[in-house]
């Protein structure tokens, strides 16, 4: 998984496939930037299991309850489809962001 600047405003750019064996590495990502501003990249995702999603879900409400901004960068239409699938809306990780 790309990112090396991930904290410092450069995207963390999604691989192709997040699936249970990306769970970890993925929320590991996250967390090093809890409390900064970060961006998402789902451009590339072609497919996504339920455990990565709840890890980029569990992402989005802790960043929104510590104010700072987390959003989702073009979702391909496999990752919107898959959000979907499992009942969740995915305008609410794309279009509403929480500031600073």
């Amino acid at each position: 998984m790309d990112g090396s600047n991930i904290c410092s405003g450069d995207a963390l750019v999604l691989p192709e496939a997040l699936d249970l064996r990306e769970a970890a590495p993925l929320a590991a990502r996250l967390l090093s930037c809890r409390g900064e501003q970060l961006r998402i990249d789902a451009s590339n995702v072609k497919k996504i299991g339920v455990q990565c999603i709840q890890v980029i879900v569990s992402a989005y409400l802790t960043w929104e309850r510590d104010g700072v901004t987390l959003s989702l960068v073009e979702p391909s239409r496999e990752f919107r489809e898959a959000f979907a699938t499992v009942g969740l809306d995915i305008s609410k990780f794309t279009e509403k962001e929480v500031t600073k």
